[in-house]
């Protein structure tokens, strides 16, 4: 294996933890307390807190986390530019991910959320004051998403040469140059993703198996020709 090759396997997997680093984060933002606030009723009735999580004020993150898991599984499958498509999607999933989290947590958006999901709580009372923020829940959504887009943008440039199923597995990319005959050679034949099972190619790229398989189905032979040679005189009822 060459260095370059190396290098690529080892930034297809540090982008690849990167994706699951930054997903993991937005979903674990979206069960964190975003917001709370006091509601009063008029009326001699006591003020009831309320508490917003991410998931509460806005599904966009979380969405997105699941995206970005399934779109590692898709760069390792895929291969030339459809990959560049998978990374660019992240990047721009990763981007919309912090528009989400920044319009949601605006005065008026945070006062209508904590309005809303506290109707069940306290009916028709008001609220009180502005709603506070709980910055650790969004700050968490808000790195998730950045790194998500850092690493979408590494995956659109580089992920045509990372290395992955699509080439690995593929039969026909590097002829095997000898057919496993050791239980080390069949090892590494395993770990190159060749199948052991197929025999080596001969001097033109085509397996021997292949080639006497072909030479056994081609054309039948000519039939053989009788022997020439002087035509012999028919010999008469007299010897003549």
């Amino acid at each position: 294996m060459t260095s370059s090759t190396k290098r690529a396997g080892r930034e297809f997997g540090l982008t690849a933890l990167a994706m699951a680093a930054a997903a993991a984060m937005m979903l674990a933002s979206g069960g964190q307390v975003w917001v709370d606030a006091v509601l009063e009723a008029p009326g001699p009735v006591q003020s009831v807190p309320v508490e917003a999580t991410g998931s509460d004020l806005t599904g966009v993150p979380s969405g997105i986390a699941w995206a970005g898991l399934a779109a590692i599984a898709g760069l390792y499958a895929a291969r030339g530019w459809s990959r560049r498509v998978i990374g660019a999607a992240v990047a721009a999933g990763g981007v919309l991910a912090l528009v989400a989290v920044w319009t949601s947590t605006r005065t008026q958006a945070l006062a209508d959320a904590v309005a809303t999901h506290a109707t069940d709580v306290a009916g028709t009372a008001q609220l009180v004051g502005e709603p506070d923020t709980q910055a650790a829940g969004p700050l968490l959504a808000a790195a998730g998403a950045a790194l998500l887009a850092v690493a979408g943008i590494v995956a659109t440039v580089r992920a045509p040469a990372w290395p992955g199923m699509g080439n690995r597995y593929d039969r026909g990319a590097v002829p095997r140059p000898s057919q496993a005959t050791t239980p080390s050679d069949l090892w590494k034949s395993l770990d190159a993703g060749d199948d052991p099972t197929l025999d080596a190619p001969d001097g033109d790229g085509v397996p021997a198996k292949d080639a006497g398989r072909a030479a056994d189905t081609g054309s039948d032979p000519a039939p053989a020709q009788p022997a020439t040679g002087p035509a012999q005189p028919k010999e008469g009822p007299d010897g003549r």
